[in-house]
Parts: structure tokens; sequence; C-alpha cells
């Protein structure tokens, strides 16, 4: 029994068409769909949507939980949208916008370009914080990872870019290996 996948999914502020087996989902953000397998099938009533299984195989199962934390994703994602704050740390590092791109200055000998992404918005808060949002959940984390790949956080002096919030576990470097 799919403990996640049992779970209503509240449709309060968002409109929900269905069209086979792509449900699409309209809010004040925007519009997102979602194809789900032919194992499954929606149900709405009262403005709650439940996800049922035909079966009780590993792979509808396991499907189920899956598909319902999606389609709960996708129903947030259109009433309020996603975001990720990353934080630029180091002397000299920054980060700036130029015609909707994110530009890195991170210690290498030249500028970092992070092209604008449709449907992500970018935002500066003072020189070191950038907040990435949208609706869609999976967009925003890609960008997110892809952007901390630029220049990950260094494991001895802890300059980079890392989600705001993450802690970096410095090592002690070659001072505590004589001691």
């Amino acid at each position: 029994m799919s403990k996640i996948g049992n779970q209503p999914v509240s449709l309060e502020g968002v409109k929900m068409t269905q069209t086979g087996n792509i449900l699409s989902f309209t809010g004040p953000k925007g519009t997102l769909s979602v194809e789900m397998p032919h194992i499954l099938k929606a149900n709405v009533e009262n403005n709650i949507l439940t996800i049922s299984r035909s079966g009780d195989s590993v792979k509808s199962k396991s499907l189920h939980g899956l598909f319902r934390a999606l389609i709960a994703n996708a129903v947030k994602g259109v009433v309020k949208e996603w975001e990720k704050r990353l934080e630029v740390v180091g002397t000299g590092f920054g980060v700036s916008l130029k015609s909707g791109d994110a530009i890195f200055k991170v210690g290498f000998s030249h500028q970092v370009t992070f092209p604008k992404k449709a449907g992500l918005t970018y935002v500066i808060e003072g020189q070191s914080i950038l907040t990435i949002s949208g609706i869609d959940k999976q967009l925003v984390g890609e960008a997110a990872h892809l952007v901390r790949s630029i220049r990950p956080p260094d494991a001895y002096k802890g300059k980079g870019i890392r989600y705001l919030g993450e802690v970096v576990k410095l090592k002690a470097g070659k001072k505590a290996k004589t001691a």
C-alpha cells in the first residue's frame, strides 16, 4: 500500500483539465501538465484529487507515489512559485544581472555567464545572493544545480557557490597534519 500515493491533493485555486492521460493544471502563476501512465487513474471530488492504480504490481505501486508527488508539485507550483536561493562566498566574488543573464565573478580569469532560461526568473539580493524561481520544481532545481556547479564550495576555504544555509565542513589542511 502506497502511503504517499494515497494522500489526496487539494486543488484549491487551481483549475484541472484531463485529456486522456494528460493532466493540465492552471493557476495564477501559469500552466503545467503531467502525463500519467495508463496504470494510474485520477479522480476529482469536491476539489480534491486522488490517484488510484489498477493493480498491485511492483511497477504500479512505485509509479503511484511518484506521480502523486509530481502532481502535488505541479499544483503547488502554479499557485506559489518554487525558489532556490544560492550564495556566492569569497573575497571579490559576486553575481550580477545583465539583460536577464546571471554574470558570476568567482575567481576565474573571466566572468561566467549563466543564460536566462524560459520559465525562470533570477533576482539578485546584494552582491552575493541569487534567487532562482519558477513554477516547475524540476526546472528550478536543475538550474540551481548548474549554477552551483560553476564553482562548488572549496573544502579548505569554503569559497564558491552554495545553497543559502548550506553548511560546508572545512578541512584542516597542513597545520593539523604536523601537530
